[in-house]
């Protein structure tokens, strides 16, 4: 099973480890396309702070990221699923799982990155700021340039087995399964039920989106579930307590959609 998963806007500091080494990071296939964001980003960065600013969309407040880019080549490093933070990675909570289930998670997540393409949670990498809706002067649109090579390496990274996609639209744009990968992919969205006049309406809530997504997923890791394709995964799931509606796709090609249907919000 490999679960893609969208990063976080904001993340952990870097750490005391060793600096980036490129060479080192899972998808190899990446490394030219990764070096190009990675030498523009630096680049623009350090030398126009206000432009890195407004092509980075960051407020005043967080002018510091755009030092922190400039740093990317030797600033310490720590595995990129302590990196990353928010409401998703806080209730899938890598940390506090059980070795077993750190060795599946090893395995089958992968994040979303604009500046790295993707990254498994265990590859060492700094803390940094550049989102996949960024559009860099040189390259443009970074979903728009990640999708010729991840089309080229992510099919190989997801085998034979299931996909299960719970990427937010901006990361979705780098790379789209297709095909018999598709087939096998599921894609799930969130969304919240409730009783309004002895009606029932149903609606996204973002925070509670992730937060949901990040329990299925360490779900799914405690458990050991390894469901083959998306009418396993339904099933595995309703085992594990969740409500869930799918819509197997009309034509071959496409991927399966699975709603999570949830009462409260926590």
């Amino acid at each position: 099973m490999l679960v893609l998963l969208p990063p976080s806007e904001g993340k952990a500091a870097s750490g005391r480890g060793a600096p980036l080494k490129p060479e080192s990071l899972s998808l190899p296939g990446l490394a030219a396309a990764r070096a190009a964001v990675l030498a523009e980003l630096v680049e623009l960065c350090a030398a126009d702070e206000e432009k890195a600013r407004e092509v980075l969309g960051l407020s005043e407040g967080l002018r510091g990221e755009i030092a922190k880019n400039v740093e990317l080549r030797t600033a310490g490093t720590r595995p990129a699923g302590e990196i990353y933070t928010g409401v998703l990675y806080d209730a899938l909570d890598l940390a506090s799982l059980d070795a077993a289930a750190r060795r599946r998670a090893g395995r089958s997540l992968l994040v979303f990155s604009g500046l790295w393409g993707a990254v498994r949670v265990g590859d060492r990498i700094p803390s940094y700021r550049c989102s996949m809706g960024v559009k860099l002067p040189g390259l443009g649109a970074l979903g728009a340039y990640w999708r010729g090579p991840m089309a080229q390496v992510l099919p190989e990274a997801a085998g034979d087995g299931l996909v299960l996609d719970l990427r937010s639209s901006a990361y979705t744009a780098a790379w789209k399964p297709k095909g018999e990968v598709a087939q096998r992919t599921a894609s799930v969205r969130v969304l919240h039920s409730q009783m309004v006049d002895g009606v029932e309406k149903r609606s996204v809530v973002s925070h509670f989106n992730k937060a949901t997504k990040g329990r299925l997923v360490r779900d799914l890791l405690v458990a050991g579930a390894r469901p083959k394709g998306p009418a396993e995964l339904v099933e595995t799931l309703r085992e594990l307590g969740y409500v869930v509606e799918a819509e197997a796709p009309a034509r071959a090609g496409r991927a399966w959609s699975l709603d999570v249907v949830v009462t409260e919000i926590h």
